[in-house]
């Protein structure tokens, strides 16, 4: 058996930034990833959006942790050279119906501090002629990031800080002991580890993770669901120089508009399953769905213009008849486990939260590590 002082499981986005900023803080740290390679499940399945604050309630996680990782992930991506572009977003109302929920999103969005301009009918015109919507919202500070360059300097970083990443490594089984937590790890390698610290950052997987932990107390582990959602790609120049997004629904933010950083765009996410296990098929048949809900705003959408692209996986702890989750990070302050923080829940806007996020779960962990944190 080995002894290793922190291991971070899952190196998606967000388990990539807590090893880097747990390793700049001088621990020894190891990530394992149960993949071939970092970041192939919902940190590359995505619509790479770097959010404003929009959405979230006043207070949550989502909100506080998006609007100041907003600001951290512009300056990283500054710094580091990692690609992306401030496109700014529309979020329109297409009829009179919205028009409530629109002024609830300006209301919502002051309070979470994002600055929002209004759009009448003609304004919206003049940012974008192809888009027909009586009123919007424009958002100066979204933008959109090559979540893969993103991931490579957080790895980078990390490594450089001492840390180590192995892949095809799954954690099968533990057990929460006096010395602290015990890992038994399959793959190529199987072994046995023993952690002064771990993080659960397993994403879709996190609940089962937290499962596995013999001696960790099974109702702080919340439910588990799956939201899916497919993307639809349009070939030939862009019609739109911004993001564009509908009036939400209660899983998701609407079928809408991005753009990529090579200027083509892209519809989706929808909300069309919630699976008991997560899976990339792209389910036939969801062409009519997407083209009457994109020709709301875009009326000119050419038939035949649209190709499936890709789907996503949303990690969620609300099912569909409920509203939205927050993010839940939990720490030893919740569960009573010393040196153990669990993140469920983390769907969007986790990779806009990523840098935010890592701060948090170093903020859960401060009576484990006092005054050993370098430079905190």
């Amino acid at each position: 058996m080995e002894s290793i002082d922190t291991v971070v499981i899952g190196a998606g986005v967000i388990g990539l930034a807590i090893a880097r900023e747990l390793a700049l803080a001088g621990r020894e740290v190891l990530i394992l990833e149960a993949c071939e390679r970092f970041g192939t499940q919902t940190s590359s399945r995505n619509s790479e959006v770097i959010h404003a604050g929009i959405y979230y309630p006043p207070g949550s996680l989502k909100a506080r942790l998006c609007v100041d990782g907003k600001e951290q992930l512009y300056r990283y991506c500054a710094e580091r050279g990692i690609a992306h572009r401030r496109t700014g977003k529309l979020l329109v109302a297409c009829d009179v119906s919205e028009l409530p929920h629109l002024a609830s999103y300006a209301e919502r969005s002051a309070a979470n501090g994002v600055p929002l301009a209004s759009l009448t009918s003609a304004g919206i015109h003049r940012l974008e002629p192809a888009v027909r919507a009586i009123a919007g919202l424009y958002s100066p500070s979204t933008g959109i990031i090559d979540s893969h360059g993103l991931m490579l300097a957080l790895l980078g970083d990390a490594e450089q800080a001492g840390a180590m990443l192995v892949t095809r490594t799954p954690v099968v089984a533990g057990r929460i002991t006096p010395e602290g937590i015990r890992l038994q790890t399959g793959g190529d390698a199987p072994c046995e580890l023993q952690c002064g610290v771990v993080v659960n950052s397993a994403g879709l997987f996190a609940q089962d993770v937290a499962r596995r932990l013999a001696g960790f107390p099974m109702n702080q582990i919340p439910p588990t669901f799956y939201a899916k959602g497919h993307y639809f790609t349009m070939g030939g120049r862009s019609p739109f120089q911004h993001l564009v997004y509908p009036m939400p629904d209660r899983a998701g933010l609407g079928i809408h508009v991005t753009l990529d950083l090579g200027g083509q765009c892209k519809f989706g996410p929808d909300v069309s399953g919630w699976p008991a296990a997560p899976d990339d098929v792209f389910e036939p048949g969801l062409e009519d769905k997407f083209y009457q809900a994109i020709r709301r705003y875009y009326p000119d959408l050419p038939d035949g213009a649209l190709q499936p692209g890709y789907t996503g996986i949303r990690p969620k702890i609300t099912g569909p008849a409920e509203a939205a989750g927050d993010f839940l990070i939990q720490g030893p302050s919740v569960h009573g486990v010393a040196g153990l923080v669990n993140l469920f829940g983390i769907e969007s806007p986790g990779l806009t939260a990523s840098l935010a996020i890592a701060r948090q779960v170093l903020y859960e962990l401060k009576d484990c590590f006092g005054s050993s944190i370098v430079g905190y």
